[in-house]
């Protein structure tokens, strides 16, 4: 494959549009980490991460495929926004199908919480404020239910580090950090049967 570590992603969109097919897989494989990085934030309630990430994939695809140098975004921005439209129209869509693995879905982080809500919220400015002050609220309701060792864990998971980084952080053994995890999915199931 060609080094396209030269070229801005403006420039590669251009060069994938004259021919250079290989640069699709070039830019799918220097984004992904958009894609796991929502997807790890994102908790399905009985579903699995990879569903997430399959359809995050796909929205990564459409991005590079119907990016517009001439608009203001970059295509970072673009990417993250096409990401984002696509796996929250995943979960929508598999809500009113009522597929069970991606039935509910608990987001695990304030901003994604707040994205979130704006982009399910395309109203007034009012309700979008709303919404995000309601998932703020939300997310330091679930992390008073969490004890300092679980608030600590969930910190340290949803900045990207795997269970066996934050034992080793912790000093804690894996299996305990699995645990944690469970615990904390619990309660956040549980804080949110409360609310509704």
């Amino acid at each position: 494959m060609k080094d396209y570590t030269e070229y801005t992603d403006e420039e590669l969109v251009d060069l994938l549009r004259q021919g250079e097919t290989e640069v699709m897989d070039y830019l799918l494989e220097k984004y992904k980490f958009i894609v796991r990085q929502k997807a790890r934030v994102l908790y399905l309630a009985g579903g699995e991460a990879d569903d997430l990430i399959q359809e995050g994939m796909i929205g990564l695809f459409k991005a590079i495929r119907d990016y517009r140098g001439d608009k203001e975004a970059s295509f970072y921005t673009f990417a993250q926004l096409c990401v984002d439209r696509q796996m929250y129209n995943a979960i929508q869509s598999s809500t009113r199908q009522k597929h069970q693995p991606l039935n509910s879905y608990v987001s695990m982080n304030g901003e994604e919480w707040e994205s979130q809500m704006g982009s399910k919220t395309q109203q007034s400015p009012e309700s979008i404020i709303i919404a995000q002050e309601n998932a703020v609220l939300m997310e330091e309701n679930i992390r008073k239910q969490l004890s300092k060792f679980e608030n600590e864990v969930l910190t340290l998971y949803l900045e990207g580090n795997n269970y066996q980084q934050i034992g080793e952080a912790m000093g804690k053994p894996s299996k305990s950090i699995d645990n944690a995890l469970q615990r904390i999915k619990t309660k956040v199931r549980e804080c949110l049967g409360r609310e509704k």
